[in-house]
């Protein structure tokens, strides 16, 4: 974003920086309120539909500090920065920005076995298999971000890692193989998960309209989540259109282009981070159930929200069905009384 030789203004630097930190915090502590909602129930850890949920949720959290953090480093080094640091968060970037598609088709592929193959849901989608696909799916992506650090070994010498520049991937990657990688791999990569979420869906809807009764109904839900994957999946492909979108809008207005980089920086990267994960978590009964549970008990008072303890001189004991407290001084003069009347 700061690619020229005249840098932003320190007002509008510090503007557009704290923009940006201020909604990478808030969409990661929106975020991390379902990590926490996750974590604490036992309910969810044992579900893979869950397990991939919340992986998508953790990978966007990744991906988006990254991206704030970069571009708050890429204002503070005017510079520039080492080529061996950038290129490390590049890695991580590509990796986590090539991670989000593939796990929305690992979830629809998911909900097409729950609904399809329910015989099967159990023995093919446990929550081993899932943390190994999860680490098949950060393995893949890892190599083909890592392939860009080895075309440079390959095109560039070994100074080029010790030179400082601005740390964006067309000015690290500029090589004609990294396009030529970049494309092939985009290309392949969307047309796969694309693939994968039309045909999920076209199964789900034929399942759907054979099935009579809860199937019925619990096939409609799978459909509408594997559409909802879909949708997921534009808002994901919104950072594979940004330097399209960018060069077509500089084209139009080539003086305000410093005003039309920030923005497609925050409409592309930035808000899909809160969107895609929101979108589902929000929708999903479960979680929606917790998320309000979680705000309810935290804004309430005690007695309100959550229900008091009794304490170490009490003990809780059921008389016909119902729930009576005694103290431990009344349990001993209700003792001396018995002896007294010779009553048991």
């Amino acid at each position: 974003m700061n690619s020229t030789s005249r840098p932003d203004g320190f007002r509008d630097a510090f503007i557009k920086n704290f923009i940006a930190v201020f909604l990478c915090v808030a969409i990661n502590t929106i975020n991390g309120s379902f990590i926490y909602i996750y974590f604490r129930s036992e309910v969810f850890k044992k579900d893979p539909r869950y397990v991939l949920y919340i992986h998508l949720v953790i990978n966007d959290i990744i991906m988006l500090t990254g991206s704030v953090l970069l571009q708050v480093i890429t204002y503070l080094a005017v510079g520039g920065i080492n080529v061996a640091l950038c290129c490390t968060i590049l890695v991580v970037m590509v990796t986590t920005n090539k991670n989000s598609p593939v796990n929305l088709a690992c979830m629809a592929v998911e909900r097409y076995i729950a609904v399809c193959r329910p015989l099967h849901h159990p023995q093919l989608c446990t929550v081993g298999r899932t943390y190994c696909l999860i680490g098949l799916i950060w393995g893949a992506s890892f190599i083909d971000a890592f392939a860009d650090i080895i075309i440079i070994f390959v095109t560039r010498p070994l100074s080029f890692f010790s030179v400082s520049m601005m740390c964006f991937a067309d000015a690290i990657f500029s090589v004609r193989q990294h396009k030529d990688k970049t494309s092939v791999v985009q290309v392949v990569l969307v047309s796969m998960v694309f693939l994968t979420l039309v045909i999920t869906y076209l199964k789900v809807l034929f399942a759907a309209r054979k099935a009579s009764g809860d199937d019925q109904v619990s096939a409609r839900k799978a459909r509408n989540t594997i559409l909802l994957h879909g949708v997921q999946l534009l808002i994901c492909m919104l950072s594979y259109a940004s330097p399209i979108l960018t060069m077509h809008l500089i084209r139009s207005f080539p003086t305000n282009f410093r005003n039309i980089l920030f923005p497609c920086f925050l409409l592309t990267n930035v808000l899909p981070r809160l969107l895609s994960p929101l979108i589902y978590g929000v929708r999903d009964q479960k979680f929606s159930s917790q998320l309000r549970l979680l705000f309810s008990c935290r804004s309430s008072g005690p007695g309100e929200g959550e229900r008091l303890k009794p304490t170490a001189g009490e003990r809780v004991r059921p008389m016909k069905g119902k729930r009576e407290t005694q103290t431990v001084g009344e349990r001993g003069s209700s003792k001396k009384m018995n002896k007294q009347t010779g009553r048991p």
